[in-house]
């Protein structure tokens, strides 16, 4: 129902302004991004006529049957799934603006010889195994710098920060250290001031840890089911690869 969605997302920004006034940030510098897997292109329109514009989506056969109901309507959109090699020509093919799931540099090597034969440049985002859980992709902490700097090489491929999935854990703490290491990281890139690396954005927080995610510096935060509903499958079929 619109009304639900609409009533959802009043629901969310305030939570964010809220935990922005606690953490005594601006606003303005947390965005909200909306997860939308399994969402019906009609429902996103909803979302998207009504003030939201950055959406992601896990799957890119998601992407590709929604984009012509969605290229109208003006939004900008990423991808936040475990991205294949054989997969990149579709990401470029329906307007991904970022890439927040760089975890590879054989992911970025391809990307890279793909858009040099487009004559076009995309920005990304580093995922980090922050929890360091085997069922979660994204580089390990200790080794997120060096990937950070050998990928910063490809000159087609913009880096704009940094991108965790955190710890699905109750126990609010835990849950921080994952924050805090995405955090410290960004700290140590900037300090090492990479070229054509940008560390503006931290994508980290869900709907049960956002204002957690603020506190620690995040300035996207990811949000599906809270605003558009339970979905109907499990989380496992979106992270794993092999589907």
């Amino acid at each position: 129902m619109k009304e639900d969605i609409l009533h959802n997302l009043g629901i969310i920004n305030e939570r964010i302004k809220k935990a922005c006034e606690k953490a005594g940030r601006n606003p303005d510098e947390v965005k909200l991004l909306l997860a939308t897997k399994t969402v019906s292109a009609e429902r996103i329109k909803t979302a998207l006529q009504n003030g939201q514009t950055l959406i992601a989506e896990n799957k890119v056969q998601e992407l590709k049957d929604k984009y012509d109901d969605l290229k109208d309507t003006p939004h900008e959109s990423h991808f936040i799934g475990h991205l294949q090699t054989n997969k990149i020509k579709d990401i470029l093919k329906y307007n991904v603006v970022c890439i927040q799931s760089m975890d590879r540099l054989d992911l970025a090597g391809k990307l890279h010889q793909r858009l040099v034969s487009e004559g076009k440049t995309i920005e990304i985002l580093i995922q980090v195994n922050t929890s360091e859980e085997e069922s979660k992709f994204g580089v390990h902490p200790d080794k997120a710098v060096e990937l950070t700097r050998k990928v910063a090489e490809f000159s087609t491929l913009k880096i704009k920060g940094l991108m965790t999935i955190g710890l699905f854990s109750a126990e609010t703490e835990k849950v921080r250290s994952c924050f805090k290491i995405l955090k410290k990281l960004q700290q140590e890139i900037i300090s090492q001031n990479i070229p054509n690396v940008q560390m503006k954005e931290l994508s980290m927080g869900m709907s049960g840890d956002l204002e957690t995610a603020i506190e620690e510096g995040a300035t996207i935060v990811r949000v599906g089911t809270a605003v558009f509903g339970a979905r109907v499958y499990p989380d496992s079929f979106y992270w794993d690869e092999g589907k």
